[in-house]
């Protein structure tokens, strides 16, 4: 079995019953096959589609354990990289039109769903190589609109916990896997005092940039601001000079809400951005509710700004912590290009969501429901990897990731003429399939994203049972 082969990822699943683990194989391959149809139209045909409902149903059935054979895969591929990114983030699953039993509630009573938090890592190249944890969670009534009583409660007592938890678990990995460079990634909910102190004090801790969102405080006294004040973090990064400057392309954005609308994002035009950005090491007073249990930290701090932005709300703002130092501008700017590269669980997420259509997935109870997800998960990491491996690998050869009949029942309908007696390379390969889902393949344009690449795979599948049923002449 080929290691890029989906069903790969599943040839090791311990699911307490062989007849079970050949179960859970042949439906991820089917559901892979096609993302976006629902379980019914996926499988093929009624024993089929029973077989599935059936092992979403078994309550001997450890939704850890269903990705835990894929997270077993993951490892193996951290470990022939130098560098790997656990990108940390959450997303809201909304089942308020049809809940399961027993989904509570998102931010409001009514709205009914699953807050997903996972776990990905990605190389720094934006390589997605796994998912190596998930945990879902939704809210209790009582818990609604507490957001602000929770402040200042010990960490375990709320829904932050989980950034520590995925901290840990970045840790976990770099245990297992010495030889490579951990780094774990978060935004700006994920700024949690107790992962800094967690980094000095783990046996294998993970290095980590984490996008700031707190007023931060040094040991130092500010004597413009009183007896009780103290200097302050962004006050004294915003003195230092900056070390290096940096001209990006930031794509467009539409205007968007964020959970139940809320809160509003402004949209930005495209734009060439100036950016300036300062490093300095600093220590950090442990927060007043903090300060009895938890010691000084020493960590990075990098500020990325833009310069003369458009004063809409859309400008440049990082300030970025971190473990890792900022001794030299290489340095500096290394930690800039590892928090870009946590941009692309978001596209996972988006995968996640509309490629494969978790939110329409309709089943009675929120167990069969996990047990659901944790196979899409894989199917996700899927979609990305080959995504992605076309743009970091483009000379492998394509029959690498797809079989015979699908890469040549795609060439022979879009190229319309015979395929090549070898398989070509992913670079040639990859715009084929994504011309099947709307790219155009134009001189200059961008190389051909998840979406176009899922829309190409559904198609795909149509086109490689009519090839295994008729033959290359038909």
């Amino acid at each position: 079995m080929q290691p890029t082969s989906i069903a790969y990822e599943f040839q090791d699943i311990q699911l307490g019953d062989k007849r079970l683990n050949d179960r859970a194989e042949a439906l991820l391959a089917s559901l892979a096959a096609n993302p976006s149809a629902s379980i019914n139209e996926a499988c093929s045909g009624w024993d089929e589609t029973k077989a599935a409902y059936r092992l979403f149903d078994n309550p001997n059935v450890d939704p850890e354990a269903i990705l835990g054979a894929h997270a077993e895969k993951t490892l193996q591929r951290i470990k022939a990289q130098d560098t790997v990114c656990i990108a940390q983030d959450t997303t809201e699953l909304d089942y308020t039109a049809h809940p399961p039993e027993g989904v509570r509630n998102l931010d409001r009573l009514g709205r009914r769903g699953l807050y997903d938090h996972s776990h990905i890592a990605f190389t720094p190249e934006k390589l997605c190589l796994g998912v190596v944890g998930v945990k879902f969670y939704d809210r209790d009534k009582e818990a609604l609109g507490t957001s602000k009583k929770r402040e200042g409660l010990p960490l375990h007592t709320g829904e932050g916990q989980r950034w520590l938890d995925g901290y840990r678990k970045a840790c976990e990995i770099a245990g297992k896997c010495p030889e490579t460079q951990i780094v774990s990634l978060a935004d700006r909910e994920g700024d949690i005092y107790d992962i800094f102190v967690e980094a000095d004090q783990h046996e294998t801790p993970a290095q980590f940039v984490i996008r700031s969102q707190r007023k931060r405080s040094l040991p130092e006294k500010d004597p413009d601001g009183g007896p009780a004040a103290y200097k302050k973090m962004r006050a004294e990064i915003a003195s230092a000079q900056p070390v290096a400057y940096r001209e990006v392309q930031l794509p467009q954005t539409p205007e968007r809400t964020k959970g139940s609308g809320n809160k509003q994002h402004p949209g930005r035009e495209a734009r060439t951005a100036k950016l300036e950005i300062r490093a300095k090491r600093m220590t950090l007073r442990a927060p007043h509710n903090k300060q009895s249990s938890m010691p000084p930290v020493e960590i990075s701090v990098v500020w990325v700004s833009e310069i003369d932005g458009p004063g809409d709300g859309t400008e440049v703002d990082w300030l970025l912590l971190s473990s890792l130092p900022v001794d030299t501008i290489a340095q500096t700017l290394r930690i800039v290009d590892l928090y870009v590269a946590r941009w692309p669980i978001e596209v996972f997420f988006r995968v996640f969501k509309t490629g494969c259509r978790v939110e329409e997935i309709q089943l009675e109870a929120r167990d069969r429901l996990i047990r659901a997800l944790m196979f899409y998960k894989v199917i996700a990491w899927r979609i990305m990897f080959v995504t992605f491996l076309g743009r970091e690998c483009p000379e492998l050869p394509c029959d690498v990731v797809f079989s015979e009949a699908e890469w040549k029942s795609v060439w022979k309908v879009v190229e319309k003429t015979a395929p090549p007696k070898q398989a070509p390379e992913l670079s040639q390969f990859i715009p084929v399939l994504a011309t099947l889902g709307g790219y155009n393949h134009r001189e200059g344009d961008g190389p051909p994203g998840a979406e176009v690449i899922w829309r190409g795979t559904r198609r795909m599948l149509d086109f490689a049972l009519c090839w295994q049923a008729f033959g290359p002449d038909q």
